[in-house]
């Protein structure tokens, strides 16, 4: 078994998400049309099915929508326990990380977090971290 952690393949769609990222900016495609975000990134948008997409930064905010405690991890690449979350991002998207930086046993549903990166290789992961709300 393999103890370094999977990158991704980068394809025509992705390279851009993929090139942000290792760069450390959070970038995802956009509508033209509706203007909404989306991920994964795709050639249309889900949501009108446009193909005029631009490449723009959400904020990287969001909070933890769900997640579990991985307690074993798939291979040896992994250290356990770990906390593997839906996050849903302040713009709307919804995507699958990592939350890290903290105790797994202190995040919850509705931790507010911001986007991290993890280096892996020649790219970088997206990843989420808690953030300290401010207060209105």
């Amino acid at each position: 078994m393999t103890t370094t952690a999977p990158v991704p393949t980068l394809y025509e769609d992705t390279a851009p998400y993929w090139r942000a990222a290792v760069e450390g900016r959070f970038a995802l495609p956009r509508c033209r049309a509706c203007r909404r975000f989306h991920h994964h990134p795709r050639a249309w948008c889900p949501y009108c099915w446009c193909t005029d997409l631009e490449w723009a930064e959400p904020s990287g905010r969001g909070i933890v929508l769900t997640y579990t405690t991985v307690h074993q991890p798939p291979s040896p690449a992994f250290t356990a326990p770990y906390v593997l979350a839906v996050i849903e991002l302040a713009e709307g998207p919804r995507m699958m990380a990592n939350v890290v930086d903290c105790a797994p046993d202190t995040v919850r549903v509705g931790t507010p977090v911001q986007v991290t990166f993890e280096p892996r290789g020649d790219v970088a992961i997206p990843q989420f971290r808690p953030r300290e709300e401010t207060p209105s």
